[in-house]
């Protein structure tokens, strides 16, 4: 949010950068480039991390709303290559995802960047500056911000021309043919609204389908994620996979989807707390549960690293996966998502809301497996409401098991539901989960 936010004064973003580099007319977004170095930029270490702490497909951001391509862009000179850290970053990203034998995948964020970067072709409205245009109205910067119009919607432009279409579509080809992405994230519905109706972006949809079926021996693997938005632009059912933005879903999707969550802002902000491990791996399993795939997003340093604690809170998650990750990988949906008191989660909280009542199930082969949010004490009786004698969705119980844990577990089928004894010693510090044979 920087990038437009310097430019809109009274903004705390346009103090600070007032205090810090000077007045948006003198130093402008642009002037950060050069600062941009990234180097200490591993992706082989980063994706091995990734991988190690139970990641399946990675994706980077290819270009964010500030209209700076990350890879070796052929239509736009304001890329990674030519400028900053003088390196093709997707392509790096892109070979480190495949040499650990991760899918590989790219967010685009920057259809909307004809309108949310215009702000920098303003100027200050009051004040000893008002008037005199800020960085983007100059003729040097042309190309990085968008022609001068009258539009400055954040969340997309209303109309946009022709050549901004085609411009846009290139880039996205570019990465398509170039880049060999088996998942395209847009951050929006269909571009482009207006005159356009979505055409352009059915357009590059079905470039990817249309050479991911190429490069994969006639079958299409590519996934294609949008957000059902149809104010903001184009929306139709079955087009592409649905994505969330930090929302969850209060219920049981009949389609998968996909929920793309950060373990804090967006981009590394040392002012802003991270997410706790707990609320994370409580979100991962709420998402499964619900037929909803996590793409997690992990702010990362201009130098190219993670700080210690991103690193902490993955490791953790890491850890939890190893013991638990039969309960969510290659399960699906049981019939009822879970039970408990709690089932929203805050946009942006810290911490998780779940309590020890709150239950989430999944399912696999004859097992189902019950994830209960939070630990109360040893040789506590955990009550699963949702399977008892006369549901006739459960069948018969025929063992269970506390995952993590090598004693066996006291349990009675009782009327009221299941209930199974806590141990005397809990198995981690997050969520627990028992493995009930059917």
């Amino acid at each position: 949010m920087y990038a437009r936010r310097l430019y809109e004064q009274g903004r705390p973003e346009y103090e600070h950068h007032l205090k810090t580099y000077g007045h948006p007319s003198e130093f402008g977004y642009k002037d950060f480039i050069p600062m941009w170095k990234a180097e200490n930029f591993s992706p082989d270490a980063l994706v091995g991390l990734f991988k190690k702490v139970g990641a399946k497909y990675f994706t980077p951001c290819a270009v964010h709303h500030d209209n700076f391509d990350l890879w070796n862009s052929k239509y736009h000179k304001w890329n990674s290559v030519n400028m900053g850290p003088k390196k093709d970053l997707v392509g790096m990203w892109r070979d480190a995802t495949l040499k650990a034998g991760l899918r590989f995948g790219v967010t685009t964020h920057l259809s909307r960047s004809y309108s949310w970067l215009n702000s920098a072709n303003g100027s200050d409205k009051e004040g000893p500056m008002k008037g005199v245009p800020y960085k983007g109205a100059q003729v040097e910067d042309k190309g990085l911000y968008p022609p001068t119009h009258d539009d400055t919607q954040a969340r997309a432009p209303y109309n946009v021309p022709k050549a901004w279409r085609d411009l846009w579509a290139n880039r996205m080809k570019d990465l398509i043919y170039n880049y060999n992405p088996d998942l395209l994230y847009f951050d929006c519905a269909i571009p482009f609204r207006g005159d356009d109706e979505g055409k352009t972006g059915m357009d590059v949809i079905s470039h990817l389908y249309n050479h991911n079926t190429e490069i994969h021996n006639g079958k299409n693997e590519a996934v294609m994620t949008i957000k059902d938005r149809p104010w903001q632009r184009m929306y139709a059912d079955g087009v592409a996979t649905l994505d969330f933005e930090r929302g969850k879903s209060n219920s049981i999707l009949n389609e998968p989807l996909q929920t793309d969550d950060s373990m804090g802002s967006w981009g590394y902000d040392i002012n802003k707390p991270y997410t706790t491990s707990g609320l994370l791996i409580d979100k991962l399993i709420d998402i499964v549960s619900k037929n909803v795939n996590l793409l997690l997003n992990v702010p990362i340093k201009a130098d190219g690293t993670l700080d210690k604690t991103a690193i902490s809170i993955l490791e953790d998650m890491g850890k939890w996966l190893a013991v638990y990750v039969e309960g969510i990988y290659g399960t699906r949906p049981w019939y009822k998502f879970g039970e408990g008191p709690t089932n929203e989660i805050p946009h942006f909280t810290v911490k998780s809301p779940f309590g020890k009542k709150d239950i989430r199930f999944t399912d696999k082969d004859n097992y189902v497996y019950a994830f209960v949010l939070d630990w109360s004490r040893a040789n506590k009786e955990v009550l699963i409401e949702q399977i008892t004698k006369l549901n006739t969705r459960v069948g018969t119980i025929k063992s269970i098991k506390l995952l993590g844990y090598n004693g066996d577990i006291k349990w009675e089928a009782h009327p009221d539901g299941l209930k199974i004894t806590t141990p005397e010693k809990k198995p981690n510090d997050f969520a627990y989960t028992f493995k009930i044979e059917l």
